[in-house]
């Protein structure tokens, strides 16, 4: 019963084969593989890009950061929600790779910016030597809440955005969650609705570590290239990087996972209501938020069940009752036997009370 991250989970028979496969005999080093020339292929294709620039990482947080530093300057401003994995997860990495460009926090229900919120604070942004100056607006997808931004949504977000000068940026760690919940082509939710720049997850939906970073207009590609190299993020032994993207993008892997991830969650979350627990966000993808009492919580992990609090702990002195949050996370790899023990602790311990 692990729920605490998709990316605790293991790595699929494929991709393990793809690293075995791509360590036999010689490769040249930092991207200049055969696997790399199929990768950029591939995404090219499945993006309808055929000009696009694809470059990969090992983490997250080297293709959130590299990929918006390659957009602003110090003087920029970088717009977000608040709750963004860049302001919450990531260290000061965006700026400090900016250059100590910025983070402007917007508002916005389930970490989604709200468009009116964003219309107000764009209309109102000054202009002149002693402020920010326009650079980019990041948006997530799934959120840091679990909620999914329509291709439409991020369409409008992405249009206000570009009318005042803004480059978009698209934090995709869970981009494929997304993709196959809302039902879109992944052109439509990217370069056709105005993103720029996506930073492509991998990880968090099966694979050993890697992140695709996608410029569809290829003009910046080349300082994206100098800030890798500068920043630490570009692999010598590349083409292990390249064996599970290709591994990942081959037969529609990459979209199988991803609908099973989302399978899980939607039996755990009918699970969670039938029991009458409160869900605190919606559901967009492969992430539940709930709340139930402390001592459900304890039953649970009495039984073995790993998740987290969230967004905190308990309050010291806090009794069983005590209404608790958490956040649940399904993988590719979670069991229909994991989610019904789960539950099944779950309901025992609310009827107890």
């Amino acid at each position: 019963m692990f729920f605490a991250s998709d990316n605790t989970s293991g790595i699929p028979a494929p991709v393990l084969a793809a690293l075995t496969a791509a360590s036999d005999g010689y490769a040249l080093g930092y991207g200049a593989d055969p696997l790399m020339d199929q990768v950029r292929a591939k995404i090219r294709a499945i993006f309808e890009a055929p000009e696009a620039a694809v470059y990969l990482v090992a983490t997250g947080t080297a293709a959130n950061s590299l990929a918006i530093a390659t957009y602003v300057q110090p003087w920029s401003q970088i717009f977000c929600h608040r709750h963004a994995h860049i302001e919450e997860d990531e260290c000061n990495a965006p700026e400090f790779f900016a250059g100590g460009a910025k983070l402007t926090l917007l508002e916005g229900a389930d970490a989604k910016i709200d468009a009116e919120a964003f219309a107000q604070v764009l209309a109102a942004m000054p202009s002149g030597v002693h402020h920010p100056q326009p650079g980019l607006l990041s948006l997530t997808n799934l959120t840091e809440r679990g909620a999914r931004y329509s291709a439409a949504e991020i369409a409008r977000l992405a249009g206000m955005a570009k009318a005042k000068g803004l480059a978009v940026h698209l934090d995709g760690a869970r981009f494929t969650n997304a993709l196959v919940a809302e039902g879109c082509t992944p052109a439509e939710m990217t370069w056709k609705a105005g993103v720029d720049v996506l930073s492509f997850g991998g990880t968090k939906n099966g694979l050993m570590g890697v992140e695709a970073v996608i410029f569809f207009d290829p003009a910046t590609a080349w300082e994206f290239e100098l800030r890798r190299k500068r920043g630490g993020h570009l692999f010598s032994k590349h083409r292990y990087l390249s064996a599970q993207m290709d591994a990942y993008l081959t037969d529609d892997l990459w979209l199988d996972l991803a609908g099973k991830a989302n399978a899980a969650a939607e039996r755990l979350e009918q699970g969670l209501i039938a029991a009458g627990v409160r869900l605190v966000h919606p559901r967009g993808g492969n992430i539940l938020f709930a709340e139930f009492s402390l001592s459900a919580h304890a039953a649970l992990r009495a039984a073995g069940a790993v998740y987290y609090d969230w967004p905190a702990p308990p309050p010291e002195g806090a009794g069983p009752a005590h209404p608790q949050q958490c956040r649940l996370v399904t993988s590719w790899s979670t069991t229909d036997a994991q989610i019904d023990q789960f539950l099944t602790v779950l309901k025992s311990a609310l009827q107890a009370r």
